[in-house]
């Protein structure tokens, strides 16, 4: 049975307000990798907060179109969390690679679900021998990214062992181009896809599970009946559907990302990232931390763990993550922050 603590997780702001006595009006909050000005929803009709959520809507169509899938793949979800424990239990135990530094929850639900979990450092160290692997792409935090062309060589692999490759996909929308959703519905291939991180909409907790398709009946069962909630598919139909601003979108958060990293190289801060956030693995990393906590400034510290560094080396290092600021003067403030905690 997997014994590690709960995982945890960004956007823990109410942690940070106790243990600093600063009120929350006070943080800027860049814990998460979440787009900081996500989708303007519209007001839905009144019907939508009164009827039961309509499971023969369009969303799923809505969906199959965004992401350029047989809709007979998709499963709406209310959010990738909800997938992450449900599908190991559908699957025959085995052996499952999970990296050594990777989103946390998937280590203890293949592991509640039976499942042998596999010490893996990541893509550096190849395809190991399991039934099933598990690859956040890009990856959060560490930011890498798998081609498309290597995962599906991973795929075929895994298939020919009757296993199967679970990609996580839930900052792809910023930056499609490694995406696996040309191979949606294929055999031996889970994709999970947020609405939370580039539509800025977490809170409504909703996306998508796209799998082979009994696989997609089997989750859909186990999932039950209303598991995404009527204004969320609301939001999530308006949000899909705007091509326009998913656009315009990813043309900002290009820049933003850049500018994230520009500042914190600036600064000497090892820094490597996405259009969403950016990440720095270094022995300073809980200094770093505390300092910017100190300024009111909130973010995400990993503990030290195997990381694949240049030229195929491992270290063991405690690292940060930094989300977006929203605003002009949030960029200021964490400028002026980051004056303070430069690297010794």
């Amino acid at each position: 049975m997997y014994a590690s603590p709960a995982p945890r997780h960004g956007g823990n702001l109410g942690e940070a307000i106790l243990r600093y006595q600063r009120p929350r009006e006070d943080w800027l909050d860049l814990s998460t990798g979440i787009n900081p000005n996500g989708y303007p929803v519209p007001m839905p009709p009144a019907s939508v907060w009164r009827d039961l959520p309509d499971a023969f809507d369009d969303l799923r169509d809505v969906a199959a179109q965004y992401y350029g899938a047989p809709v007979q793949a998709v499963v709406p979800c209310a959010g990738s969390q909800a997938v992450i424990r449900a599908l190991p239990a559908l699957l025959p135990p085995g052996r499952v690679a999970v990296a050594s530094l990777t989103y946390s929850e998937y280590a203890p639900a293949f592991a509640q679900a039976g499942h042998t979990l596999v010490p893996w450092l990541g893509p550096e160290a190849g395809l190991p021998d399991v039934d099933y692997l598990v690859w956040v792409n890009p990856d959060n935090p560490t930011t890498r990214c798998v081609s498309r062309q290597t995962l599906s060589r991973w795929q075929g692999l895994l298939v020919e062992r009757g296993g199967m490759l679970i990609v996580d996909e839930a900052f792809a929308d910023a930056s499609p181009h490694a995406s696996m959703t040309c191979h949606a519905g294929e055999d031996g291939l889970v994709l999970l896809r947020s609405v939370g991180k580039f539509f800025g909409l977490a809170g409504i907790r909703a996306g998508f599970a796209l799998c082979p398709q009994g696989v997609a009946t089997r989750l859909a069962e186990r999932l039950g009946a209303w598991t995404v909630s009527g204004p969320a598919r609301f939001a999530v139909r308006t949000a899909l559907r705007d091509t326009a601003w998913q656009a315009a979108t990813r043309v900002r958060l290009e820049k933003d990302g850049q500018r994230l990293l520009a500042l914190l190289r600036g600064r000497g801060w090892p820094a490597q990232g996405t259009p969403l956030f950016a990440w720095t693995p270094h022995a300073m990393a809980p200094r770093w931390h505390a300092q910017l906590a100190a300024q009111g400034i909130w973010t995400r510290l990993f503990e030290a763990r195997p990381i694949a560094v240049a030229n195929g080396e491992t270290r063991t290092l405690p690292s940060l993550r930094l989300g977006l600021p929203s605003t002009e003067g949030e960029w200021q403030r964490l400028q002026l922050a980051l004056d303070g905690s430069r690297p010794e």
